[in-house]
């Protein structure tokens, strides 16, 4: 086996990602490259924006959005046990979901509604087209203020409640569109926590740490960070996009992140580090083996893996990739997606057709790649409320797939 980097190519990785910290808009990095038997490692600037300790290799992120990719894998895992079915009807175990109404218009009043055409399925649920979502495009509108205030969503003012109540609060509103209309973002992944939840009988943490975080050895995967290693997480700051003033959005002591929270989400709740991310993506690459031990069937992987939306369920992601390049800083222009998951399906940049994985709004990116064996993680602290945490991804990934040896 000869190399499977060059030596140029990862000191240009280096410079353009210490370029980035030099500049003062990103305090810190930890990157970690992998191919073949190489696993390349920078750490690179400190925790904090007024220094503090260095990044260092154990440093703990909030994954954000690239938690979607990892907690997808527990309803693999009941697909493989025959628990799930990929067509069967999710009210079974989601009965607040049962007899849906769907919006007449994305805009218009909560009551004025025709009934779903159809019952939602799992397959729905992991493709997130079960017909509500974040939609950008959609803000101001009232099911989105709905979904705001009833705290459906991470991130805002009004904490997730927990399960059971999340759930209710769902089933109070209509669907925003026809079940398997069309790709939506986020609440799908959540929703697949409680699914996942109601049919192995355990909370979705005990279900993730026991069929694939313990056995992948990812030892600093969770919810939560303990207190003896809340030092190892940074805060993280969503800086001012008028005058890029770093300001704390979420402390490390006393934060999110401190103590086990109400609602587990799938969508964007993981803490995580890059060897424990890595030791997944790898576990993916490997068609579902970690060493001699399985943890997904071959057939899992290549599904959630693979392209899973027609072009009309897709319609909606290209035009908020394309049409609103200037917000997403060049985001999710993959032209697929499969469980959890954007895959890459044509060449809008260097890297190869069925590169798989997601990006955080945390500052993280996360991807495989099966047709070099690339692994690479790129972990931030900085927020994409500006463009520099998104902008260090992009140019990451233009460094990674250079330093490849032919």
């Amino acid at each position: 086996m000869g190399q499977d980097f060059t030596a140029a190519g990862l000191r240009r990785l280096h410079d353009v990602l210490n370029r980035h910290v030099e500049s003062g808009r990103i305090p810190g990095l930890v990157a970690l490259v992998s191919r073949g038997e190489t696993t390349h490692v920078e750490t690179i600037g400190t925790m904090r924006h007024d220094g503090g300790p260095a990044m260092s290799r154990d440093t703990i992120f909030r994954m954000a959005s690239t938690s979607k990719p990892v907690s997808v894998a527990a309803a693999m895992v009941l697909l493989d046990e025959c628990r799930l079915r990929l067509d069967d009807l999710v009210q079974e175990w989601l009965p607040e979901l049962a007899d849906r109404q769907v919006l007449r218009r994305i805009d218009g009043p909560l009551d004025d509604t025709v009934p779903a055409r159809r019952p939602i399925t799992v397959r729905d649920v992991l493709t997130s087209t079960f017909g509500l979502g974040m939609d950008m495009t959609a803000l101001g509108a009232p099911i989105m203020n709905a979904i705001f205030e009833q705290g459906l969503t991470p991130n805002l003012p009004t904490p997730m409640p927990e399960p059971d109540e999340w759930m209710r609060r769902l089933g109070t509103l209509p669907l925003m569109r026809q079940p398997g209309e069309e790709w939506q973002y986020q609440l799908s992944n959540d929703l697949l926590g409680v699914l996942v939840a109601r049919v192995s009988g355990q909370t979705f943490e005990a279900f993730l740490r026991e069929r694939i975080f313990d056995p992948l050895g990812m030892k600093d995967t969770g919810f939560d960070v303990p207190a003896d290693k809340i030092d190892r997480l940074p805060p993280l700051y969503a800086p001012d996009p008028q005058t890029g003033e770093f300001h704390v959005w979420d402390p490390a002591e006393g934060g999110r992140h401190s103590q086990p929270p109400a609602f587990q989400g799938g969508g964007g709740g993981l803490v995580s580090t890059a060897d424990d991310y890595h030791a997944y993506f790898r576990m993916l690459l490997n068609h579902g083996k970690h060493g001699s031990e399985r943890i997904l069937s071959r057939p899992a992987v290549e599904l959630m893996t693979s392209n899973q939306l027609t072009p009309e369920q897709l319609a909606a992601r290209e035009k908020l990739a394309r049409d609103n390049v200037h917000i997403s800083f060049g985001q999710g222009q993959h032209g697929g997606w499969g469980f959890g998951m954007a895959v890459r399906t044509y060449r809008g940049d260097y890297a190869s057709v069925g590169q798989f994985g997601w990006d955080g709004g945390s500052g993280t990116s996360t991807y495989a790649d099966p047709a070099t064996g690339i692994t690479g993680i790129l972990l931030t602290q900085v927020g994409a409320s500006v463009p520099d945490g998104i902008r260090a991804m992009h140019d990451f990934w233009t460094t990674v797939y250079q330093a490849l040896e032919d």
